[in-house]
């Protein structure tokens, strides 16, 4: 059974930081690309960033410079470091991993995690 599980969100100040980690089972972490989404209320679910096999990064506009991703295929996890949040960065974050095998594509949701910010 594959499980992505998402923690470390809650209410954070604007210009604070957050770590979100998602725990990953049931499938090998290493040949997946990674990936943080997150929607916002009455929006659609956007890209916050990848993470490719290799290690290959890619950051949506608005959190380049702000937003760190990072994966650990040993402990089965991917992290999404925030720094500098602002109000417009409010939304429920989710983990996805995917990859592709031969034609086949496989790819799977964490059932997400709140992160407010506000004053």
């Amino acid at each position: 059974q594959v499980q992505l599980v998402e923690s470390g969100g809650g209410l954070v100040q604007p210009g604070g930081s957050l770590r979100l980690s998602c725990a990953v089972s049931g499938i090998i972490l290493s040949i997946y690309t990674m990936g943080w989404y997150r929607q916002a209320p009455g929006k659609q679910r956007e890209l916050v960033g990848t993470i490719t096999s290799d290690s290959t990064i890619n950051y949506t506009d608005s959190v380049k410079g702000r937003f760190v991703i990072s994966r650990d295929n040993a402990k089965n996890t991917v992290d999404l470091q925030m720094n500098s949040l602002k109000p417009e960065d409010t939304a429920v974050y989710y983990c996805n991993a995917k990859t592709k095998v031969i034609s086949r594509t496989f790819e799977y949701w964490g059932q997400g995690t709140q992160v407010t910010v506000s004053s």
